[in-house]
């Protein structure tokens, strides 16, 4: 049986974080192989919602502060069936939004819904309430266009619809990329960095090759800071230093120095 909770405060994993550490149609076939790929690509993939439809009337996300925040994600097998919502979700603009998720075949199966109750104003809030009532079904689903580009349909049994296209990964070079509160970098075509430690700033340097990146002697101003973000900085310049190798997975930059000392930037 299906159930359907609404709480005050959905998954933490929904919560994003940064971390200092230590053309056609895609349908689906019949073999084993095109599900997993299917569900793989559903699964890997940040979707920005753009349009709900519902009684055949339209419902288009708002304003350029809704698109900034909306993106929803599928990470089917992580059911916890003593907790209300799940990871998968995220959010249309306001509140926080998660539930579990299961993909057989074209269908992907949502339950188990729970979202933050922050009361969201005007179109926004009523785009959230016809999203989610959409949402919380199983649904079948479409995907058109090309890898990079593509729309993801949702359909409900009542017919109506969720559109969500696939978020544009941004580009590594001329995104600033957090790396913590006041800390980030800038990485730019003429293959310099610029950016802030956390109280000074520094440039210099920065050659990016196919998965590394190695950086110059950085040059930095020479503020005296308080002692945890002095020591915060000293490790940071310690990891932007010489030859790294980095991943980027859609908007997060996961910098290695080597095994235990990396640094994990999130694109603002």
């Amino acid at each position: 049986m299906k159930r359907t909770t609404y709480a005050k405060y959905a998954a933490a994993a929904l919560a994003g974080t940064t971390v200092l550490a230590a053309c056609g149609t895609e349908s689906v076939g019949t073999g084993p192989k095109d599900v997993a790929t299917f569900a793989d690509t559903l699964a890997d993939t940040p979707w920005v919602p753009r349009k709900v439809t519902v009684d055949g009337k339209d419902y288009v996300l708002p304003g350029k502060a809704a698109l900034k925040k909306a993106r929803i994600t599928f990470k089917p097998g992580t059911a916890d069936p003593d907790t209300g919502g799940g990871e998968s979700g995220g959010s249309v603009g306001c509140n926080s939004i998660g539930a579990d998720v299961d993909i057989q075949g074209d269908t992907v199966k949502v339950s188990d819904l729970a979202r933050t109750l922050i009361g969201c104003p005007g179109a926004v809030g009523e785009f959230e309430e016809k999203f989610v009532g959409v949402f919380d079904n199983d649904l079948k689903a479409r995907l058109d266009g090309p890898p990079g580009a593509r729309t993801l349909t949702l359909t409900s049994p009542e017919h109506d619809t969720i559109t969500l296209r696939e978020e544009k990964p941004p580009a590594l070079k001329g995104t600033r990329w957090s790396l913590g509160e006041n800390a980030y970098l800038t990485l730019t075509e003429n293959d310099t960095v610029t950016g802030s430690l956390g109280c000074n700033t520094f440039h210099g340097r920065a050659t990016v090759k196919a998965g590394t990146i190695e950086f110059g002697r950085l040059a930095t101003t020479r503020m005296m800071c308080a002692g945890p973000v002095m020591k915060t900085e000293r490790e940071l310049a310690g990891i932007l230093d010489g030859k790294v190798s980095y991943q980027q997975e859609h908007d997060s930059l996961k910098i290695t120095k080597a095994p235990g000392k990396s640094v994990t930037a999130h694109a603002e």
